[in-house]
Formats: C-alpha cells, structure tokens, sequence
C-alpha cells in the first residue's frame, strides 16, 4: 500500500514561482540527488525560511564536526524513532543505511537502535540524545561526563545537543503539517 499522495497539508507555491536562487538549490537537489527532497518543498511555503533551514541544516549536518556524518544521521535517525516521525524515519533511515553501508543498521536504528552492535561512543551518544529528547531537563553533569569518558569534546558535546534540538524541531513540524517523505527513500540503499 502506497504512502498518501501529498507532501504537506498546506498549498505550496508552484515551483516555478520561486525565487532564482531557490529554483538553482531545488534543480541542483534534483541533479545530486535525483529528487528534491520533499521538507526542502514544503518550505517553499516560506521562502525566506527556506534559505535559513537550507542554510542551518548544512551547516549542521555536513560541515566539518567532531562527529561524523553517519554519527549525526544516528543521531536523527534516534530522535525521531523516539518522537514517532515517519519523514525523518523514513529520509534519515535512507541517510544511515547509506552512510554505513549497511541496510539492517538503518532498520534497526529506525525501530531501537539499543538493538544494534554500536561502538561504546555510539552508544553513549544516542543514549545521551534519547534523553535529551525524552526528558530534557534530567540532563546533567554526568550525562555530559559520560561523553566525555568515550572520547566526545566539548564541542562535540555541542554538536550532539546541537543535533538532537533540530531534529526535535524537523519532528515537530514535520508532525503538524503531516509531511510526506520522498516515496524514493524507501527503495534507496538496501
């Protein structure tokens, strides 16, 4: 049975309505990708917006980072499995699988990744953005110094807050707009 057949809830603007640069992000999406992906279309409903979470969303997941790519995917793979969101499930279960090279860790982290063979580090992450995620103000000195035992910075300690908050976010709005992922993300990197 096919996902429905919408991207949000709200009317989107035709894409061709944009503004240059957003349509030359978009096109370049559809070239390196082979799709847009569909959060990037739902906030054409915001076009300044947009140009912010474009910006943000790069800077957080693909810039240099003590934590490596796969690490922030887990990430939000984590948070979302926690907060029940089926985009960022769905996109960033595809991200993990990819990224690793390995389709049953993306299952396994979609539906518990206390299941998966991760590494002492990895696991002290997810655990530490669980609970940020589940019960955010028991976060305490020792949490963070458990990050600090596996071998996490304190930058990389930002990041992973940093991580966990946006997908916390994307989740939220990904929720109360009923967001679609891409129907290609479930064929992708299996």
């Amino acid at each position: 049975m096919p996902q429905p057949d919408h991207i949000v809830r709200i009317p989107l603007p035709a894409q061709d309505s944009l503004d240059e640069d957003l349509k030359k992000y978009l096109g370049k999406c559809q070239e390196k990708l082979g799709l847009v992906p569909y959060v990037l279309q739902a906030y054409t409903a915001r076009p300044a917006k947009l140009r912010h979470f474009i910006s943000y969303y790069n800077e957080l997941m693909l810039a240099e980072s003590g934590l490596s790519k796969l690490e922030r995917e887990m990430i939000a793979v984590a948070v979302s499995s926690h907060n029940r969101c089926y985009y960022c499930l769905v996109a960033h279960g595809q991200a993990v699988r990819q990224l690793s090279g390995d389709p049953q860790l993306g299952e396994m982290m979609v539906m518990n990744y206390r299941v998966a063979e991760l590494s002492p580090r990895q696991r002290t992450m997810l655990d530490f953005a669980w609970k940020l995620t589940s019960d955010p103000q028991s976060i305490q000195e020792p949490d963070r110094e458990q990050l600090r035992k596996v071998g996490f910075s304190d930058s990389d300690i930002f990041d992973i807050c940093d991580v966990t908050a946006f997908f916390n976010y994307t989740n939220r709005m990904a929720h109360g707009l009923d967001m679609m992922p891409n129907p290609d993300y479930h064929a992708m990197s299996r």
